[in-house]
């Protein structure tokens, strides 16, 4: 698939997941340290028999204890930006009262952390939703083109984006190689809130005790 891949980020205000790479240039950064369950802690992150690793900035190894996720926020002041984000089947953080502009619904999942001794913590600039005792984190997703329709973002740095709830595929971004990645979080078990609104990532429903997101990790060929 042929085209000029896109050298600045959309307009508007958002967040993505960082990867051990780090943010984009001139972005905010920010994380969130999440105390999950403490009794058998299941925790995992993405592994498997070709000893291929995870790319998620501030998680050590695949069974950490409790999921430390940082983030990268598009300045709401940088004008360095063109366009509005392409058509396709995706969602990234929300970041502001608002979505970008298009076609994104808004959505959330919230997460019930630890509840005996919870030593949640943050810092930095983070992703709009709640980051008290448990945690609540907005998204934008779309599903306005088919997945194989190939979407043009910088491909200067990898990055990634979710998987949208009615999709099992990652979308193709133009000039990039494409994996996908998850995060599996063992929640409170005791009296569990675990909880989606809306348009939201793949991966966790109402009413599960625990959530699984998963994550389309970008990298240039």
């Amino acid at each position: 698939m042929t085209g000029t891949v896109r050298v600045k980020w959309p307009k508007g205000t958002y967040t993505l997941v960082k990867p051990k790479s780090g943010c984009p240039s001139g972005w905010l950064e920010g994380w969130r340290n999440q105390d999950n369950e403490d009794y058998v802690n299941r925790n995992s992150v993405t592994y498997n028999a070709d000893n291929y690793q995870h790319h998620f900035f501030g998680i050590d190894g695949t069974h950490p204890k409790n999921i430390n996720i940082s983030y990268c926020t598009k300045d709401p002041n940088d004008v360095n930006e063109e366009g509005n984000w392409p058509k396709g089947s995706y969602c990234i953080l929300k970041h502001g009262s608002t979505c970008p502009d298009g076609a994104f619904q808004s959505g959330y999942v919230i997460w019930d952390d630890e509840d005996s001794n919870n030593e949640n913590s943050k810092g930095g600039e983070l992703p709009s939703g709640s980051f008290d005792w448990n945690t609540r984190i907005d998204y934008c997703c779309r599903s306005d083109s088919p997945f194989y329709t190939g979407i043009q973002l910088p491909t200067s740095k990898p990055f990634y984006l979710l998987k949208h709830k009615d999709s099992h595929f990652c979308p193709s971004v133009i000039g990039m190689s494409v994996r996908e990645e998850y995060v599996y979080t063992d929640d409170e078990n005791d009296d569990n809130i675990n909880s989606v609104h809306g348009s939201h990532p793949y991966g966790p429903f109402s009413g599960g005790r625990n959530h699984k997101l998963y994550y389309c990790y970008y990298w240039s060929h």
